[in-house]
C-alpha cells in the first residue's frame, strides 16, 4: 500500500500534538512538525514542543531542530518538508504533519509562489517608507496596489506588510498575484486533512491554564537564556507568543503577575487568529469539534473509516 500523509491542524492548546502522536503510534507513522516556532530548539516549554519522551516514542522531524539565530521562512520549511516526506515514503512509512501554522499547510497543499529575490536596497526602501508614515498610512498605500494582502494581514504585523510592499516595488506585481500563480503542492488525493475546531471559550481556558503550567515548568529560565544571547530582534524566535511579555518581566518592566496576564492575553489572541484563519482557509477540511482526547480520536477514526489499525 502507498504510504499515506495525514495533515492535522489546529489552534494552540487544542490537543493536536497528542492526536498526532496517537495516530503515529497506531499506524507506525513518523511525525513532521508544521509549527513556525516549535522548529527552534530554544523555547521548548513556551512553544509547547513535544517532550523528549514523546519524541522518543515516534520519529519527529522539523521539531526542535533549528537554532533560534537561524530564522526560517515558509519557503525553507516547505523545501525541508518535501525532502522529509520523500524520505519517510521511501522507508514505507506513513507521515503525520501536525502544527498550528496555517500558512505552512497552505504552502504544502497549494504550493508556494516563486517570488523573485528582492534586492537589499529595495527592502531597505520599503522599511523606510513604513518608518516615515507609520502603519496606518502604509496600509493605505498598500491597499492601493494590493488590497487583498492589506486586508488579510493582521494589525501590527509589520514584517508581512513590508513584505507585500517590497515585492510590488521589486517586481511591479502584487504579492497576491504572485501567490495566485503558486505551484508545487502535494498532489490531489495524496493526503488527508483534519482541523481541530473546538469552542473558542474552551480553547481560551486551555491557553490560560497551559501558560500557568509553563510557569511551574520553568519557562522563565529558558526565556532568560534566550534573552542573554541578544539575538537580532527581527528573528522569528523572539516573536514567540508570550516571549516579549516574559522578557519584559525579566528586564524589570513588568511585574510577574502583569507579565503572565499579558502573555495569557496574547496567547488567547493568537489562538483566535489561528481559528479565524483556519475557518477561512481550511473551510473544506473535515472538522474535529472537541477538546477531549478520546473524543478527538473517535472523531478522527470516523473521518477515516478506511484506516486499518
Amino acid at each position: 500500500m502507498t504510504p499515506r500523509i495525514w495533515l492535522i491542524a489546529g489552534p494552540t492548546a487544542s490537543g493536536k500534538s497528542a492526536l498526532a502522536l496517537r495516530l503515529a503510534l497506531a499506524t507506525g507513522a513518523e511525525i513532521v512538525g508544521a509549527d513556525a516556532l516549535q522548529i527552534y530548539r530554544d523555547l521548548p516549554i513556551l512553544t509547547a514542543r513535544p517532550t523528549a519522551a514523546e519524541q522518543g516514542l515516534v520519529p519527529h522531524h522539523l521539531v526542535g531542530s533549528v537554532d533560534g539565530a537561524d530564522g526560517w521562512s515558509v519557503g525553507r520549511w516547505l523545501d525541508a518538508t518535501r525532502t522529509v516526506l520523500t524520505e519517510i515514503s521511501a522507508r514505507g512509512r506513513d507521515a503525520v504533519v501536525v502544527g498550528g501554522t496555517g500558512l505552512y499547510f497552505h504552502a504544502l497543499t497549494q504550493g508556494l509562489a516563486q517570488v523573485p529575490t528582492v534586492p537589499v536596497a529595495v527592502r531597505a526602501q520599503a522599511q523606510e517608507v513604513f518608518d516615515e508614515g507609520g502603519e496606518a498610512a502604509f496600509r493605505g498605500m498598500l491597499r492601493g496596489i494590493d488590497p487583498a494582502s492589506e486586508g488579510r494581514i493582521s494589525a501590527g504585523d509589520r514584517q508581512r506588510l513590508v513584505r507585500a510592499w517590497e515585492v510590488w516595488l521589486a517586481t511591479g506585481q502584487s504579492l497576491t498575484d504572485w501567490q495566485a500563480s503558486s505551484a508545487g503542492g502535494l498532489p490531489p488525493g495524496s493526503w488527508s486533512g483534519a482541523v481541530i475546531a473546538p469552542d473558542r471559550a474552551a480553547v481560551y481556558e486551555r491557553c490560560d491554564a497551559r501558560l500557568a503550567g509553563m510557569m511551574e515548568a520553568g519557562v522563565l529560565a529558558e526565556v532568560a537564556t534566550l534573552t542573554a544571547r541578544k539575538l537580532n530582534p527581527a528573528l522569528p524566535i523572539l516573536k514567540a507568543v508570550g516571549y516579549p511579555q516574559l522578557a519584559a518581566h525579566l528586564g524589570g518592566e513588568l511585574s510577574l503577575d502583569e507579565a503572565v496576564q499579558a502573555a495569557q492575553r496574547e496567547t488567547r489572541r493568537y489562538a483566535k487568529r489561528q481559528m479565524t484563519w483556519m475557518r477561512g482557509q481550511m473551510a473544506d477540511w473535515p472538522k474535529i469539534e472537541t477538546l477531549d482526547p478520546d473524543a478527538q480520536w473517535r472523531s478522527f477514526l470516523a473521518l477515516n473509516p478506511d484506516l486499518t489499525l
